[in-house]
């Protein structure tokens, strides 16, 4: 629900708060930078969240929730599931005296919701406008549940698994004790918005962790005794060999929890004190995210945008491995599908399945590498290819002269920032007046943890801070004097489970491959500082930059962009 641009400027305007000009600026920024009014009205501290949302009740003429004031009973929360509780963007969290169920809502004005919920509640209920954290609370309070379920049954499920025999590791794998622990760890990996599932095999036990936003947390650690079961149960979902403990192997499963599907990707490799496991989690049928809900601005959005408009020619997303490249090569990849076109993909592994898109999974053992496939490709008359990643010279190759030949080709590289891809592709053998004519962008990330908006709080930044925004502001080009007096982070709540983060997104430098840049890359005196500097007069900017610009809008924080950055 949102208040009428015009509306809400006369509302503040009316209290003093701000000046027509200032928030008619503020409304032709959100506007370019695709964000709501109220968005920036609360990160520049003109506004704060609650009197936005009491604005809003009195807007629609709707009662505040205010959960983070407010007690939740347990036992109304119960009432609805999880999954049913995020699918509706509600919770209920009271029983009035006459047996009223009240429900903190998203949109309380969505009637088909309110209907669907007095049909299974079996009561009427009476909606409430959920400030921007409260839902989360009462999602925080689900996950709390969840994780006492989950240690309380992993260790139930672990002395029941000690005392199962069986002759063959496959038998006891198939037992339900084992059955229930690999259950709950998918279960629980879910519900925690987990991106990975580590299994570890130490000296004298397994640890378990979850990779949540880019970070691993100790999860659990379980007896070196169920080790092999739990190995062999993981194998056969994944269809794997499992009497073979001495060479990697990958393979893919569909977990099914409620009406929750996830895909999941599983690779294994011999380690000193066992097979250690990796499960990378996909929710099946995700559709492709736009690059503004990847965290890319207007302003690099519109290059993008040029770039693909080329009939022909390469665009190559670069940064090492977790940084999101294939997430953003999606994006694109959905930006081009088109009825009228014939789009090709060779990726290891298939991430997400896109439909009209013809996908092949490399497979070496069945001989079907990068190249391979490319090649065969090529003869099956495509517009657009995806090659997943540029490994060696003969993909390289490959992929050079697919470009060079009326093909538009994406795929990714394993540099540092967006100008060391030219170097990387001529280490490559490729002619540098090949990549010259064949480039027409390059696409560099990393990715950095969104602060919660449930318990974002403004700060004044500490004095190394500011010397490094300083220094950013002169290199972009400014006199360093417009260094922004406050920044932002959470303070930590429940819902983040007390990180001051939740969720991800991409900060990004866009090197656009123009006729000077061309010239600049075929000269055999080519020089990676002097390209720098030439696409620094040119106006790129870098990701360390467009990290701050975000930090300042309070979508991340200077830590965080620096973090990553360094690493």
């Amino acid at each position: 629900m949102q208040i009428p641009v015009q509306k809400l400027k006369e509302m503040i305007v009316n209290e003093g708060l701000i000046t027509p000009e200032a928030f008619d600026g503020i409304a032709q920024e959100a506007q370019r930078l695709n964000q709501k009014v109220e968005d920036i009205l609360v990160s520049r501290g003109i506004i704060s969240s609650d009197y936005f949302y009491t604005l809003l009740s009195h807007h629609v003429g709707i009662e505040l929730a205010n959960l983070s004031a407010t007690q939740i009973d347990e036992s109304v929360l119960a009432l609805l599931s999880l999954e049913l509780a995020r699918q509706k963007g509600v919770v209920a969290f009271k029983r009035e005296a006459d047996g009223v169920i009240d429900v903190a809502m998203e949109d309380p004005s969505d009637l088909k919701t309110i209907e669907f919920l007095e049909r299974h509640l079996k009561v009427r209920v009476k909606p409430f406008l959920a400030k921007s954290g409260d839902l989360e609370k009462g999602f925080a309070i689900y996950s709390r549940e969840l994780a006492q379920d989950f240690k309380r049954t992993i260790e139930e499920n672990i002395k029941k698994g000690l005392e199962v025999k069986g002759d063959k590791v496959e038998d006891v794998a198939g037992a339900l004790p084992i059955v229930a622990i690999v259950n709950n760890f998918l279960s629980y990996a879910i519900s925690m918005h987990a991106s990975d599932i580590h299994i570890e095999m130490l000296e004298s036990s397994v640890l378990v962790r979850f990779r949540i936003d880019g970070i691993l947390h100790e999860v659990t650690r379980v007896p070196k005794e169920v080790e092999l079961p739990i190995v062999a149960r993981i194998k056969l979902l994944a269809g794997l060999k499992i009497d073979e403990h001495y060479k990697p192997q990958d393979g893919r499963l569909r977990f099914v929890a409620g009406d929750e599907m996830t895909d999941v990707r599983v690779s294994i490799m011999p380690t000193l004190y066992g097979e250690k496991i990796v499960m990378r989690l996909l929710p099946a049928g995700q559709k492709p995210l736009a690059l503004e809900e990847i965290g890319m601005l207007e302003d690099m959005v519109e290059k993008v945008e040029a770039a693909l408009k080329k009939s022909f020619g390469m665009v190559v997303v670069c940064g090492p491995t977790g940084s999101g490249k294939t997430t953003t090569l999606y994006s694109i990849l959905n930006m081009l599908n088109k009825p009228e076109v014939n789009m090709v993909t060779v990726e290891d592994p298939i991430e997400y399945h896109i439909q009209y898109v013809n996908q092949t999974q490399i497979n070496t053992q069945a001989g079907v590498t990068f190249a391979s496939a490319l090649r065969a490709f090529l003869r099956q008359d495509p517009n657009i290819i995806l090659v997943g990643e540029i490994r060696d010279e003969e993909t390289a190759e490959i992929s050079v002269h697919a470009a060079l030949t009326g093909h538009t080709l994406l795929s990714s590289l394993h540099t540092n920032d967006a100008a060391t891809a030219i170097p990387r592709l001529i280490d490559m053998k490729v002619p540098p007046f090949l990549i010259a004519a064949v480039l027409n962008l390059i696409i560099a990330q990393r990715l950095v943890r969104k602060i919660c908006v449930s318990c974002i709080e403004s700060f004044t930044p500490s004095a190394d801070v500011l010397e490094v925004l300083q220094r950013t502001h002169e290199e972009m080009g400014g006199d360093g004097k417009v260094v922004p007096k406050t920044l932002y982070h959470g303070r930590g709540c429940p819902v983040c489970n007390f990180t001051g983060h939740r969720g991800r997104m991409g900060i990004f430098e866009v090197l656009e491959i123009d006729n000077e840049v061309r010239t600049a890359i075929s000269d055999p005196e080519f020089s990676l500082d002097a390209l720098m500097k030439m696409a620094r007069q040119k106006g790129m900017i870098t990701m360390l930059e467009d990290g701050v610009r975000k930090a300042e809008l309070g979508m991340t924080t200077m830590e965080e962009v620096l973090r990553v950055i360094r690493e």
